[in-house]
C-alpha cells in the first residue's frame, strides 16, 4: 500500500452527488467511508456528501505510526485540494473518525461549516474491546481462507457478534495472485492502540459554529468527565441522545441519526 509520505500517496474519497449543502463524513477505527452510504444517500435531496476513508483505512494510503494530529493533517490536505477548495463543509466524524474531525475543527477552522461528533469525547477510552478484535484478525492465518464465508465461521468462537464480524470482514479483500489480505494497516492500528483510544494535548478552541454531539443512549463512550473536556475545546456544543442506540448510532437508527444531522446541516446553511 502507497505511504502517505509519498508524493502518490493519496486519502481516497468517493462524492455522492445531490442538493447544494456539503458535508464530510469520517469513519471509526476498521471502517471506511462507505460505511456512511446510507446516511448520505438519506440526505441526498438536498446535500452532496463526500465519504473519505481516513489514513491506513479502505484505499487510502498508509503512515509509519498512528498520529491524529498528522491524520487531521493529511484530510485537510485533501479537503483543500478538492471538496472545499471554494467552500467550507459541514464535518461528521464517528467514533475514531470524530476525533480526526475535532482536530480538523481545531487545527483548520476556516474548512469548516459545521461540526458533528458521533459518539465519542476528546479523553481517553479503554482499548480492551479493540485490542480483543484486532487481535483476533491478526492470528487468522489467512492463507488458509477459501472465503469470506470461511472467516466468518473461522471468527465465530472469539467474536461471536455476526454484525460485528461482518464489519471487520468488509475490510478482508482478495488479490488475483495472492489470496486474501486486510486493506487496512492493521499491525500498526493494533501496535498503536494505546493513541488510538486516546486524545492529544491541543491549546486551541473551536467556537466558530455551534457543535452538535450525538450520543448513543446504550453506550458508555461519554460521561461526565467527557462532557466536561469537550466543553473546555467547543465551547458551544449541544449534545443530543438517541434512544435505543449504542456506538453506532448511524447504523442502529439510521432514521433517527438521518433527520437529527439533516436538521443540523439545514440550520447551518440557513443561518
Amino acid at each position: 500500500m502507497m505511504n502517505c509520505s509519498d508524493p502518490a500517496g493519496r486519502i481516497h474519497t468517493e462524492v455522492l452527488e445531490g442538493g447544494p449543502r456539503r458535508v464530510v463524513f469520517f469513519h471509526g477505527l476498521m471502517g471506511r467511508g462507505k460505511n456512511f452510504t446510507t446516511i448520505a444517500r438519506g440526505l441526498q435531496e438536498t446535500t452532496t456528501s463526500l465519504l473519505v476513508d481516513l489514513p491506513n483505512h479502505g484505499a487510502s494510503c498508509w503512515t509509519e505510526n498512528f498520529d491524529y494530529i498528522h491524520m487531521a493533517d493529511l484530510v485537510a490536505a485533501e479537503l483543500r485540494r478538492d471538496f472545499c477548495q471554494d467552500e467550507p463543509a459541514v464535518v461528521l466524524g464517528h467514533s475514531m473518525g470524530g476525533k480526526v474531525a475535532m482536530l480538523l475543527a481545531l487545527r483548520h477552522p476556516e474548512l469548516i461549516a459545521g461540526l458533528i461528533i458521533e459518539d465519542i469525547s476528546p479523553v481517553n477510552s479503554s482499548a480492551s474491546e479493540f485490542e480483543h478484535l484486532l487481535g483476533t484478525l491478526l492470528k487468522l492465518d489467512l492463507s488458509q481462507i477459501t472465503s469470506r464465508r470461511d472467516a466468518h465461521a473461522k471468527l465465530k468462537t472469539d467474536i461471536d457478534d455476526a454484525g460485528v464480524r461482518s464489519f471487520l470482514l468488509q475490510n478482508l479483500i482478495r488479490d488475483d495472485h495472492d489470496g486474501f489480505r486486510w486493506q487496512p494497516n492493521l499491525q500498526m492500528l493494533y501496535d498503536n492502540l494505546p493513541t488510538v483510544v486516546d486524545f492529544p494535548a491541543v491549546e486551541q478552541t473551536y467556537d466558530d459554529h455551534p457543535v452538535l454531539w450525538v450520543k448513543g443512549s446504550e453506550s458508555d463512550y461519554i460521561n461526565d468527565e467527557a462532557s466536561v473536556a469537550m466543553r473546555e475545546l467547543f465551547p458551544v456544543t449541544r449534545k443530543i441522545q438517541i434512544r435505543n442506540a449504542g456506538h453506532w448510532v448511524h447504523s442502529e437508527q439510521p432514521k433517527l441519526f438521518t433527520e437529527t444531522i439533516n436538521y443540523y446541516i439545514a440550520g447551518r446553511y440557513d443561518a
